[in-house]
């Protein structure tokens, strides 16, 4: 039977540091993740068009894809498609110049077949236990609609799912035409 070998936060951030691809940091493991595919790329830019007017007015910062999220509780680092922060970020300072965002308040998440599940499940899970996340925005790539889910207490979140009968969706208190959202994204 093959040992599974671990790999330490510092050495992460080093295969982090020298990798042409983004890498994510799950208890030890080390996940590649891939390319998205053409509807997936327009939605997200479509979503951080559309939210940065209401976001500026509100003093909130919108980070892209880029942006890599430390969440602790889980040991896991992680690029959400689109994470807001109203508050003073905060960053875990990395030796090799990535830092790593420890208070997201908004994570927006466009859903694709490979991560679907992990999303909706295993990752939601581990951004609950961040105690400024509030909000979390599942958006399909495959049809138009959108979850949102918002934080009531520690145990409770509401949950709000927007479809093409939809007009505007709500993101924090930010209103969106879903017709925006998905502007020039075909579906096959």
């Amino acid at each position: 039977m093959p040992t599974e070998t671990l790999v330490s936060v510092e050495e992460y951030f080093e295969l982090l540091h020298k990798s042409d691809v983004k890498l994510e940091y799950n208890a030890g493991e080390i996940v590649a993740m891939a390319g998205a595919q053409p509807a997936h790329n327009i939605i997200a830019s479509n979503i951080n068009y559309r939210l940065m007017e209401c976001l500026l007015r509100k003093g909130c910062i919108l980070f892209n894809s880029d942006q890599l999220i430390k969440v602790e509780g889980c040991e896991k680092y992680t690029f959400p498609d689109l994470v807001i922060v109203c508050a003073k970020p905060v960053y875990e300072k990395s030796p090799q110049g990535l830092d790593a965002l420890l208070n997201p308040e908004i994570i927006v998440e466009v859903l694709s077949e490979s991560t679907e599940w992990y999303d909706r499940t295993t990752k939601f899970d581990c951004y609950k236990t961040i105690d400024s996340f509030r909000e979390y925005v599942l958006v399909s790539s495959k049809k138009k609609r959108i979850e949102v889910h918002k934080k009531l207490n520690d145990a409770e979140w509401l949950s709000r799912v927007y479809t093409d009968k939809d007009e505007t969706v709500r993101v924090d208190e930010c209103d969106l035409l879903l017709e925006n959202i998905y502007y020039a994204v075909e579906f096959a």
